[in-house]
């Protein structure tokens, strides 16, 4: 083999070696750092299945908050409450101060560490809400302000004749 056809060929294997342990590093770090968005029956199934959720695991899970399961130390800013989906539930730790939209029935999201096969110790909890949310502010001001449907811009209080009949 030619000394200089040689010498390319080295420099791309080394080259392509190169790049191939680049990029396997880089999947392995971003495989830590990765959250999943999970739903308590997804730990059920995850549970039966092959892929158990692990102790230690960064996670999300997100569903409804059970109605009076919300417990809460007095002394501190612990809160311990259960979230569901269609059936199974799941126990969330967190430590501070819930966002204002949460309470029982409220859709939430809580990201954190799991630290028993059911049991959730949030770092960060988040409130979910529907689409029809206002700030009080507007609510207030568009009390006296009669809504249009888009869909049917002709007001059907009032038919042609004018008489509301």
């Amino acid at each position: 083999m030619n000394p200089r056809r040689k010498q390319r060929l080295t420099w791309i294997l080394v080259l392509v070696v190169g790049v191939s342990t680049a990029i396997g590093l880089m999947l392995y770090a971003m495989s830590q750092s990765i959250n999943l968005f999970y739903t308590p029956s997804d730990f059920v199934e995850m549970e039966q299945g092959e892929k158990t959720p692990v102790v230690g695991q960064r996670m999300r899970v997100g569903g409804m908050v059970v109605d009076g399961s919300v417990e809460r130390n007095r002394d501190t800013l612990e809160v311990k409450f259960n979230i569901t989906d269609t059936g199974p539930e799941i126990t969330v730790l967190y430590q501070g101060i819930l966002p204002d939209l949460f309470r029982e029935g409220q859709g939430i999201v809580a990201q954190g560490e799991l630290i028993e096969p059911r049991v959730l110790k949030a770092s960060e909890v988040l409130a979910k809400h529907d689409e029809e949310y206002m700030p009080p502010e507007l609510a207030e001001k568009m009390k006296g302000i009669k809504h249009v449907n888009p869909n049917n811009p002709v007001d059907d209080s009032y038919n042609s004749s004018g008489d509301g009949q």
